[in-house]
């Protein structure tokens, strides 16, 4: 017996409350599926929208259904047992019968094209999966359309994982909170007085619906400003004065509650851990952080696995890349258990001593076939040594404070956090200004050292003396760096630098704990060579330096040494072995986060570029040049404005296509986004991998 038209339409959707906003492209995405799928089920943490998402869809696929579009709302049922009654309630089932009640709705819904929306199946999952396998067996015609926190496991079913809405000034997030706060308080509106307040609040509240719909009532009696403010206490201001809404909706506290309730124990314990991480984690952090009691290292990737099967967690990237992540919302709950476990000091210690182990052993493989793993790892982990570094800061020994900040030199100087490391490395010598011992010493030279790149660069002048403490320290019998000399050279004083630094071809004592100032002293001297204009000599050392770190499998310094080749190639007027240099060297600056290298290469880029008569793409590449040294936020390196070859090719370029044409192209390289940016200096390849 084929479904009956109820009341004139076929199903029993309810009409939507108020409009619909965005979701545009999971909208055209369930549509297709649904023409091709059986069992579509949408998952994602509470209060993403599943159910409205759910519903909207199926509003829309109705007119082709002639059995009718049917919602079985579910998150009332507490007894799985009655998930077969519930289904033949909602799809209209009303004949008596002695067959068993899911045979009788399986012969109900048979007849003709059918949806059934589940909605919210994660608390009856079991008795979900078996009620579905059974009616997709035998109605042919039939397709379901689930939500669920977690997948249903029926064979042949097709997981769509519906995210917050995206955030930023006018993308949905924004529309939501505008169109909701407008049906609140008639008198609002998005102006440009306050729509940086509105995008932020979207940002706080992680772009959850949920969580944007109940915050915009709140506008009835809270300011803007007041409410944005009030969101670091957001489970107890967000709660819904409506009646209609589900009780799972009342809160946003409910809603991330729900979750709550279908976790086990220890998957409980194992999400209030977790929230002390930020920006994400991979699997060996969270087995030293969160490992302790009931809860075994051993047990992690498990618990891991289920917590992302429930939409607490999201899993990013595949084999050693994969990292996971939680909503902030889901964190902040979280962290809320964990206060309340009493746990809080012990796992931030815990969190802090991991990544002051991984600064070190960072460090140790810095310079080898390992660098650019390290360069991407740390910087992705960017967020978590921020927090162990402020919890280093916050404890009573300045040693930890020293130690991690100083440990992370190579991070700081190679890929582009200099101005970040430095401001690290000053509160932490502030803490101790009257200080000894080797970490004290790691510390004072680190920040001596990333003052080589910085505008105030007299402070470099005394990391000559700072490394004699530090190699002392390790045991290093290296000579102290000539920095004095390159800073000058950085400032355009090369004739006072030659003199200060000696003998600009004489090799740098080796040592295996040195390494590192062996090829800083290499790339130093190529430096001061250059600022000389003795290309010749110049070329010769930065051989040395490609050879020196192609022994080590090393790309950082690799890359400064094809930077050098290429510079004396303009220099002596070899631009096509200049360009395939340069391009060598934003390869390497690229794979390693080196922002402030990629920056310089692209001024060589430039000259290239116009020595060999391609005016336009050399405007667009010093529009590239412009923006990246924008992104790294620092000044250029050795002020190459002041060059005489920088001087004339821009004059040349400005001469040749005429202002306004060298204004446009400039702009047009300015504007393009990073991987095209790149793509475009290095000819066209599109396979290079950065920040």
């Amino acid at each position: 017996m084929a479904a009956s038209v109820q009341g004139g339409r076929i199903g029993n959707l309810p009409a939507e409350a108020n409009a619909f906003v965005g979701r545009q492209l999971e909208l055209a995405e369930i549509a297709g599926l649904l023409g091709t799928e059986r069992l579509v089920t949408l998952t994602g943490p509470g209060g993403v929208g599943k159910s409205r998402l759910a519903l909207r869809a199926a509003h829309a696929a109705k007119a082709g259904l002639p059995g009718g579009a049917w919602l079985v709302e579910l998150s009332e049922l507490r007894d799985p047992d009655l998930l077969t009654n519930t289904v033949a309630q909602a799809t209209r089932l009303t004949e008596q019968t002695l067959q068993p009640l899911l045979q009788a709705v399986c012969e109900h819904l048979a007849g003709a094209p059918v949806l059934l929306v589940l909605d919210t199946c994660e608390h009856v999952l079991d008795e979900c999966a078996r009620v579905v396998q059974e009616l997709l067996a035998n109605v042919p015609e039939l397709r379901v359309l689930a939500t669920s926190r977690q997948p249903l496991g029926v064979p042949g079913e097709h997981l769509l994982t519906v995210a917050p809405l995206p955030l930023g000034e006018r993308d949905d997030a924004v529309s939501l909170f505008t169109a909701r706060a407008a049906a609140a308080v008639p008198s609002f509106a998005l102006t440009d007085a306050n729509r940086a307040d509105v995008a932020a609040v979207c940002a706080r509240l992680d772009g959850i619906p949920l969580a944007l719909e109940l915050a915009a009532v709140r506008l009835r009696g809270f300011p803007l400003h007041r409410l944005l403010e009030g969101l670091d206490s957001r489970f107890d201001l967000l709660v819904s004065p409506a009646r209609p809404r589900l009780a799972r909706h009342q809160t946003l506290r409910t809603a991330i509650g729900w979750s709550h309730e279908l976790c086990t124990p220890l998957e409980r314990l194992l999400w209030a851990r977790l929230s002390v991480f930020a920006g994400g984690w991979d699997v060996e952090a969270a087995e030293f952080v969160c490992h302790g009691g009931p809860l075994d290292a051993e047990e992690i990737l498990a618990l891991l696995a289920s917590l992302t099967e429930k939409s607490i967690v999201t899993r990013d990237g595949d084999g050693a890349a994969v990292r996971y992540r939680m909503l902030d919302t889901v964190r902040s709950f979280g962290a809320e258990w964990l206060a309340g476990l009493g746990e809080v000091e012990a796992v931030r210690r815990r969190h802090r001593d991991y990544f002051r182990w991984i600064a070190r052993q960072g460090e140790a493989e810095w310079l080898g076939p390992g660098q650019r793993m390290w360069a991407e790892r740390l910087t992705a982990e960017r967020a978590n040594l921020r927090l162990a570094i402020e919890e280093c800061l916050a404890a009573p020994e300045p040693e930890t404070a020293l130690e991690l900040t100083g440990s992370l030199w190579f991070f700081w100087f190679a890929c582009g956090f200099t101005e970040e490391g430095r401001g690290y490395l000053e509160r932490a010598l502030r803490r101790a200004p009257d200080g000894s011992g080797p970490e004290h010493t790691l510390a004072v030279w680190a920040h001596r050292l990333v003052t080589v790149v910085p505008e105030d660069l007299d402070a470099a002048e005394s990391v000559s003396a700072a490394y004699v403490w530090l190699a002392d320290e390790r045991q290093l019998p290296v000579p102290a760096l000539p920095l004095t000399g390159a800073s000058l050279a950085v400032r355009g004083e090369s004739a006072r630098s030659a003199v200060l630094y000696g003998r600009v071809g004489q090799a740098p004592a080796a040592d295996g704990g040195a390494e590192f100032f062996q090829l800083l002293t290499l790339a130093l001297q190529a430096y001061l060579l250059a600022s000389q204009a003795a290309f010749e000599r110049c070329a010769a050392v930065a051989e040395r330096l490609r050879t020196e770190c192609a022994k080590r499998g090393e790309l950082w310094m690799r890359g400064w040494g094809d930077f050098f080749v290429s510079l004396a190639g303009i220099g002596l007027g070899h631009s096509d072995e200049a360009l395939l240099s340069a391009r060598e060297a934003l390869t390497a600056k690229w794979r390693v986060h080196d922002r402030l290298g990629a920056a310089a290469v692209a001024d060589l880029l430039v000259a290239a570029q116009a020595a060999r008569g391609e005016e336009e793409l050399a405007a667009r590449l010093l529009g590239i040049s412009r923006r990246l040294w924008h992104a790294a936020g620092l000044p250029q390196l050795g002020r190459p404005d002041r060059t005489v070859f920088h001087r004339e090719y821009e004059r040349r370029l400005r001469a040749s296509l005429g202002d306004a044409r060298f204004a446009e192209v400039v702009r047009e390289g300015w504007e393009l986004g990073p991987d095209a940016a790149i793509a475009l200096a290095l000819g066209g390849v599109s396979d290079v991998s950065g920040p």
